[in-house]
């Protein structure tokens, strides 16, 4: 028992500020989602509308979630649950993944399986972790939601809610380590299965049955594949049904065991999915460093292309259906811009501009990876070893810098196709189907931000480089994309760069934060290449 708590007190200890991260973040956006819904969305009448017009567009449900009708505690449910329970999948993947992989690859695993605490003793204590961290997201959520004077009964259900679908995902993160034989392998899996959960769900609230009075939806089949899916049938504040739970709970369970019994087969280091043995000698393709940092990650930058695709394919339907609606009704115009944040273009120029707004954060966080692969290659000693080649540190660096420019216009050309095909293919003749390169062009200057400060921070403080990447882009995202959403004080929102996006309009775009956007990366990423000719490469 002594070894198990130390163990457990060894991740505790380990993961103190993620883990205060984590769940503060998940606290505060539901503190302020509801304190927002009540002081933007308090009417019932209001409501109402803003439910019909989800219904009569089913895209918005993917985005959402199942309405359950009007009245403060339902439409909160709706609009920030899915966001919660997809924060609470990631949580629980990275961790599972960061003490079973990870620890494996570095080694750790196998001096601590020489002890007395053998191979099992570890899991447990993880999977404890695991279970402490959702069980305090739980009650934040709980919490949150009473403090804005929302149902209790709801409140703590929508809290287990919550934490329970943590629990499943702290499950698969864990098979996915049993997997992968390299903790990026597991994390991408992983993280990629916790996307997919939140994107079944979407397609099965799309795809479900509209109750008669407009304003409620039964889920369709693909929401009852997805342990977010589970969570949302709880019926929180209409409902409150507790036996949902019992699935990703049992998901959660299964994945554990699942992870005992093979581990207890393969050897320490061993993976299901073994690596493929490469090439004698290398392609001619592969001659410069350039080369070497874009095969290091063509398969995440490949990922990050395709989410981009599919993004722009849902924008691209999107904002023709609501056009197309509004136009039958134009009650509706009122509640969709307002819930949409309306400056003033054509619904489908919003439309266009506020999911294209996801893509560029999808880019920022492929040209961030790209700092932060520099950053694994010199902590695993390859970079050193490159540098002292003919190869100057300066190019080194310069070459993962390049790279990463590169995907974020990748990935938004990407966007802009997807877009553009399913605008063409709905017959849209509007000035949104020929905005959509202009729109993806609008993203490059805030997606640049996260590549150039992390450069940044790579130099200067190499150890932050990694968890001051993510949580700036966290925080960025939850002020800028979310913080409408949540009720955050414009002043606090200008803080983020996506904020600052230009955004087309009757009267052209407004590129000015574009420009202060653009000076900021090019100042961030010259002092970078500069302070690099005075660090050694390996020196922390």
């Amino acid at each position: 028992m002594d070894t198990f708590l130390a163990l457990y007190r060894q991740r505790l200890r380990r993961d103190r500020w993620q883990l205060a991260s984590w769940v503060l973040g998940i606290g505060a956006m539901t503190v302020f989602a509801a304190a927002a819904v009540a002081k933007t969305y308090g009417d019932l009448a209001e409501q109402a509308a803003i439910l019909k017009v989800a219904l009569a567009t089913p895209a918005i449900l993917v985005f959402r979630g199942l309405a359950r009708g009007p009245g403060l505690g339902p439409f909160t449910f709706f609009e920030i649950f899915t966001f919660l329970a997809l924060l609470a999948g990631w949580m629980s993947t990275f961790m599972a993944v960061r003490h079973s992989r990870a620890e494996e690859e570095s080694g750790r695993a196998e001096m601590v399986s020489a002890t007395p605490a053998s191979r099992m003793l570890p899991l447990a204590a993880t999977v404890l972790h695991g279970l402490v961290a959702n069980a305090l997201a739980a009650i934040v959520v709980a919490l949150g939601f009473i403090s804005a004077g929302l149902d209790p009964a709801g409140s703590v259900l929508a809290g287990a809610a919550t934490g329970a679908v943590g629990v499943s995902f702290l499950g698969v993160g864990l098979l996915a380590g049993e997997f992968m034989s390299t903790s990026r392998g597991a994390n991408a899996v992983s993280a990629s299965l916790v996307l997919a959960a939140y994107l079944l769900r979407g397609l099965g609230d799309a795809a479900g049955t509209p109750g008669a009075d407009g304003m409620t939806m039964t889920a369709g089949w693909p929401s009852w594949i997805s342990p977010i899916g589970w969570g949302q049938q709880t019926f929180a504040y209409t409902g409150d049904r507790w036996w949902p739970l019992v699935l990703p709970l049992g998901l959660g369970a299964l994945c554990v065991a699942a992870t005992a019994q093979i581990m207890d087969r393969r050897d320490v280091g061993a993976a299901l999915l073994a690596g493929r043995t490469g090439r004698a000698d290398a392609r001619p393709t592969l001659g410069g460093s350039f080369a070497l940092a874009a095969r290091l990650q063509m398969g995440s930058i490949i990922g990050w292309c395709i989410g981009g695709l599919a993004t722009g394919l849902l924008t691209g339907g999107l904002g023709s259906a609501v056009d197309s609606i509004t136009a039958a009704n134009e009650n509706t115009t009122t509640a969709l811009r307002r819930m949409l944040a309306a400056h003033g273009a054509s619904t489908a120029q919003l439309l266009v501009s506020v999911f294209f707004l996801l893509a560029g954060v999808l880019a920022a966080a492929c040209a961030l990876q790209a700092v932060i692969r520099a950053r694994q290659e010199e902590a695993a000693g390859t970079g050193p070893w490159l540098v002292s080649q003919p190869l100057g540190r300066v190019r080194w660096f310069a070459d993962y810098l390049a790279l990463g420019s590169l995907t974020i216009v990748a990935v938004l050309l990407m966007t802009a196709l997807g877009a553009w095909i399913s605008l063409t293919a709905s017959g849209d003749t509007s000035a949104a189907g020929g905005d959509v390169w202009m729109t993806a062009l609008d993203q490059v200057p805030a997606a640049l931000v996260f590549l150039s400060v992390p450069a940044l921070v790579f130099v200067v403080w190499p150890p932050a480089t990694i968890p001051a990447g993510w949580t700036v882009l966290g925080v960025a995202v939850l002020l800028g994309v979310f913080g409408g959403l949540i009720g955050v004080d414009e002043s606090v929102r200008d803080i983020s760069p996506f904020a600052h996006t230009p955004v087309p309009g009757p009267g052209g775009t407004d590129w000015t934060g574009g420009f202060w956007m653009l000076g900021i990366s090019v100042a961030a990423a010259a002092a970078s290449l500069a302070l690099m000719r005075r660090r050694e490469v390996g020196s922390a």
